[in-house]
């Protein structure tokens, strides 16, 4: 199901099999999806999902917080191809800054970053 013009419901299905909660799509994966659409934008890249929605059993496999925006359909771990974590994350962080996408919780790690709509800063390194 397409959400924005690059984004579709899919790529944010969980791992597991678990569909992308359909009660969330208008209020939380649509605003989420407009978000990467100005990042992407701005990088002039393809921007690939690695992990979306999580149920909590997927969550816990993976190592994820117990209080994961993933779980609320809220976040997007993202790479960008021709760019390194760091050059997205510094791309994300000006478009929050520039107040063209909601601030919310921004993370670094080695093969991707993690961009998320929880209403107030976060910051950290994985």
């Amino acid at each position: 199901m397409k959400i924005t013009e690059h984004f579709i419901r899919e790529e944010f299905d969980c791992h597991d099999g678990t569909l992308y909660p359909p009660q969330w799509i208008v209020s939380r994966l649509k605003p989420l999806c407009l978000a990467l659409e100005r990042i992407r934008l701005l990088t002039d890249k393809p921007t690939h999902i690695s992990s979306g929605y999580r149920t909590p059993t997927w969550n816990k496999s993976v190592g994820g917080k117990s209080k994961s925006m993933h779980l609320h359909g809220k976040a997007a771990d993202i790479q960008q191809g021709g760019m390194t974590p760091k050059q997205l994350y510094d791309a994300v962080e000006q478009l929050i800054r520039e107040k063209e996408i909601s601030q919310g919780g921004l993370g670094l790690y080695p093969r991707f970053v993690h961009y998320d709509q929880r209403g107030y800063k976060a910051r950290w390194k994985g």
